[in-house]
């Protein structure tokens, strides 16, 4: 598995990570066992970078517990990462909270759940408009100094707040969705550039809809986020089986699958771009990770592009819930 640098205070990572958001929610009910097997065969494929969030527990811990558990035997070996920034009191999403109050609580929190005695990457989940970005900055530097966490990373910020915040506490990563269905943070890479900060690419396979899988909205789990999202819609839906039906057709010319297709695409984004795709499959991690060494030409890129030149079809989210960039 080759390795890549992630801004520049020495993070070191494998060039395909894995999100852990998908074992406890968002896309149906969980399979404790299996999501300690898919982290444990990533694992063994090379893969070091585990991406997780107090969110995905609902405020229980559960997937940073079942993190935890999965790498308990390996954990030096591997980069943590997890997320703080909201008010999850009630065991349900509710508001953002990143007063630094709330920022020590969680980070304790995590550094219990996880069974680990510090952090390798701490993310402000969702920029907090009620909170200045300085003092969340401010709150994470402590922990670092602290020795409970190794780097600062922001997830869906813009341009002023990744610069306000790096002022502060240098910024080593920045997260947000990424794909070839979602373009929209290409507007944000020169600012990450110029201030040397590595970018982490979550949904890189559009949610499961670039593996060739998707269902029509409605015939998913009740619990399962894709019967709101837009790209599962009529109308949208069918332009995007479409679109993964031609990348499948030249994904097949050059001897990948789909999803090795899309993920190298990221790779060949900027080599400081790390995707953290998804799975509870171990058969899905060994495609994903093989990924890795897919090399696209330039007439790849130039055939990609002509089958998806701005994306997918459909909004981010429904109901006006895409974070806004500041």
């Amino acid at each position: 598995m080759q390795h890549r640098t992630l801004g520049t205070q020495g993070l070191e990572v494998s060039a395909i990570g894995y999100g852990a958001m998908g074992l406890t929610m968002a896309y149906g009910p969980g399979d404790e066992q299996a999501g300690l097997a898919a982290i444990r065969r990533a694992y063994d494929l090379g893969v070091d970078f585990f991406d997780t969030a107090e969110l995905y527990g609902l405020g229980t811990g559960s997937n940073e517990i079942l993190v935890g558990r999965a790498v308990k035997d390996f954990r030096d070996d591997v980069v943590l990462a997890t997320k703080f920034g909201f008010d999850l009191s009630t065991g349900q999403l509710g508001a953002f909270d990143s007063r630094p109050e709330n920022i020590r609580r969680v980070a304790e929190n995590s550094l219990r759940y996880l069974g680990t005695d510090h952090i390798d990457v701490l993310y402000q989940h969702r920029v907090d408009p009620d909170v200045p970005i300085e003092d969340v900055a401010g709150a994470v530097k402590e922990l670092i100094d602290a020795g409970k966490v190794r780097y600062f990373g922001l997830s869906e910020a813009g341009p002023q707040t990744i610069r306000r915040a790096h002022a502060v506490q240098p910024v080593s990563v920045l997260q947000t969705e990424y794909s070839l269905f979602e373009r929209d943070a290409e507007q944000l890479f020169a600012t990450l550039d110029e201030l040397g900060v590595g970018f982490v690419a979550y949904s890189p396979l559009g949610r499961g809809f670039i593996t060739g899988t998707a269902k029509p909205a409605g015939e998913y789990d009740a619990t399962d986020m894709r019967n709101t999202d837009p790209r599962w819609q009529p109308g949208n839906f069918e332009r995007n089986v479409k679109a993964v039906e031609r990348l499948g057709e030249f994904a097949a010319a050059k001897g990948i699958t789909v999803p090795q297709l899309a993920l190298s695409w990221l790779l060949a984004q900027s080599e400081h771009i790390v995707p953290i795709p998804g799975t509870r499959s171990a058969a899905r991690i060994e495609e994903n990770a093989a990924a890795a060494d897919v090399t696209l030409t330039e007439a790849d890129l130039a055939a990609v592009h002509d089958i998806l030149p701005d994306g997918g079809f459909g909004a981010r989210y429904a109901g006006g819930h895409t974070p806004t960039w500041v």
